[in-house]
């Protein structure tokens, strides 16, 4: 169905090839997954299969690529949209009109299908991607989960030979996420549709994967089976990194196939009780009473808490349920709140300018919102100037947290990672009493997140600082959050250590918890300490 033949790719200004010499042929019906690190270039190979890389983006392409026998160099990527779907990092960029409903219809009317036909699709992939009680919302309203399962569905729509997704699964809540790539994988299975996904969260798709790409950001590739891939590479979900730490000779690619692997070790071991990490009683965050509304619907239903001085609290739950609601509201910036939101003695919609930048700092779930200079440089400088810090300070924070940056790329030429990287070093080099993040880990590889988390950690209990961060990355709650409330239609239902809130919850366990269950053990280091305190 694709095939590669010899494709290299540079692009203008650049030092080194995207892609060298890459021979690659994807049968009809077969999943693959391309990973990589952040900006290795995995956004660019899924855009070759459709012609919009080099036709709109430039660069020098070399080699041939043909879907379906047809070759990209010939055809423009509207002349593929009938065979090829394609859905990217950013959703909300691809939308062209206003409602679900309208966008759904859009894609079929372009490739002039009757009425009758778009009817019945339309109905089909609503009820597909559990969006039926969507159909008539504006966009704009929708949430990030909720705007990537409308991309999905738009996609879906038009009945494509092949679909191309670049994470689509970073948005969505792991409940949400399961069902997506169940579908995908029914679709593939049951109508032969070629599917390529590009994504950081392995441990949700590598289960449904028959090949796996991966690029290793100097322009080579590797091709195998997921076994043979994940055994060597330096990027691997936390269950691959278990099968390493134990010693185990081969590995498994989902939760039951690592339970029998370990079932030995489990019952070595006796059921222990974790500590819960001390937290400062001094509050820094108090949310009375607070009601969120959109058009007369509550998106906040009367919440109240306390944050305290160095905690890291994650904010969880399902697409749509509020938790961007929350976290505007808390960073001062929204518009539809009535209640209160003290900030360390301060109403936090009094915050302003210098005031705020040292009290509050928010990373929304688009980076891009804060980044408005030329270049990365200018950004950085910038950061340097306004928080009166040490020159090259902001820059020094992004090489720690995203590596190889160029000083004189332009923000919206960075992938998504390498932007969140640039909005997060400019928002930490102010030292902000609070630091809230909407989304923090969408585009960024393991070993970004890895920094990222330790980054945070220090931020938090060096500094006496205190972390809010709304997410669906239950891995990184596990390795980060001291403590987890658990967002519902605007009301907390859950709220406590993270540990029991994680545990407590089959849906939003990480896959360390469900693999060594009924031990308390929620990643690979509680492991590793159960294996030490053992010798």
């Amino acid at each position: 169905m694709i095939k590669f033949s010899n494709v290299s790719l540079i692009y203008p200004n650049s030092t080194t090839t995207v892609i060298e010499d890459l021979n690659l042929q994807i049968a009809e019906g077969e999943l693959v997954l391309v990973i990589g690190p952040t900006g290795s270039g995995k956004s660019s190979l899924l855009r070759l299969i459709n012609g919009l890389v080099p036709h709109h983006t430039g660069g020098i392409l070399a080699g041939s690529i043909e879907v379906d026998g047809i070759s990209t160099a010939e055809v423009k990527p509207g002349g593929l949209a009938h065979l090829i779907g394609i859905v990217g990092q950013n959703p909300i960029n691809g939308f062209v009109a206003d409602t679900v409903e309208e966008e759904l219809v859009f894609g079929m009317e372009a490739l002039n299908l009757s009425n009758e036909t778009m009817r019945k699709r339309v109905e089909e992939v609503l009820d597909l991607m559990s969006l039926a009680a969507l159909r008539n919302r504006t966009i704009a309203t929708l949430s990030g989960g909720e705007q990537q399962r409308v991309a999905i569905a738009s996609a879906l729509v038009a009945h494509p030979k092949v679909l191309v997704l670049d994470e689509p699964t970073s948005a969505l809540d792991p409940i949400a996420a399961e069902e997506v790539l169940s579908i995908l994988h029914r679709l593939v299975h049951d109508l032969s549709l070629t599917v390529v996904i590009a994504e950081h969260k392995l441990e949700r798709v590598i289960q449904f994967a028959d090949r796996i790409v991966h690029i290793n950001g100097a322009g080579t590739a590797v091709v195998g089976t997921p076994e043979e891939i994940l055994m060597n590479s330096p990027i691997a979900p936390p269950i691959v990194e278990l099968a390493r730490t134990l010693g185990l000779k081969e590995i498994g690619v989902s939760v039951r196939e690592m339970r029998r692997m370990t079932q030995e070790f489990r019952d070595s071991h006796e059921v222990t009780q974790q500590e819960t990490a001390s937290i400062s009683s001094k509050p820094c965050v108090n949310i009375k009473d607070l009601t969120i509304s959109y058009s007369g619907k509550n998106a906040v239903n009367s919440l109240s808490a306390t944050i305290y001085e160095n905690e890291i609290v994650a904010i969880m739950g399902r697409n749509g349920a509020g938790k961007s609601s929350l976290l505007r509201a808390i960073a001062g910036v929204s518009d539809n709140a009535a209640g209160q939101v003290i900030v360390n003695g301060i109403d936090s919609q009094k915050l302003h300018s210098k005031q705020r930048r040292e009290n509050v700092g928010y990373i929304p779930q688009e980076p891009s919102d804060l980044l408005y200079g030329q270049s990365v440089a200018e950004e950085c400088k910038q950061a340097d100037s306004d928080n009166q810090i040490d020159a090259g300070t902001t820059f020094t924070l992004l090489s720690q947290l995203v590596p190889g940056i160029s000083t004189h790329t332009h923000p919206r030429d960075l992938s998504e990672g390498q932007r969140l990287g640039l909005a997060l070093s400019v928002v930490l080099s102010a030292n902000p009493r609070l630091l809230i993040l909407d989304e923090p880990t969408r585009g960024l590889d393991y070993q970004a997140k890895r920094v990222l988390t330790k980054m945070l950690i220090d931020f938090a209990r060096v500094f006496n600082r205190s972390v809010i961060i709304a997410t669906h990355d239950v891995e990184l709650v596990a390795e980060l959050a001291t403590r987890t409330i658990f967002v519902a239609d605007g009301d907390i239902v859950a709220d406590g250590p993270t540990i029991d809130v994680l545990l407590s919850s089959p849906a939003f366990a990480p896959q360390v918890s469900k693999i060594m269950a009924p031990q308390p053990w929620l990643t690979v280091a509680d492991v590793v300490r159960a294996i030490e305190a053992d010798k």
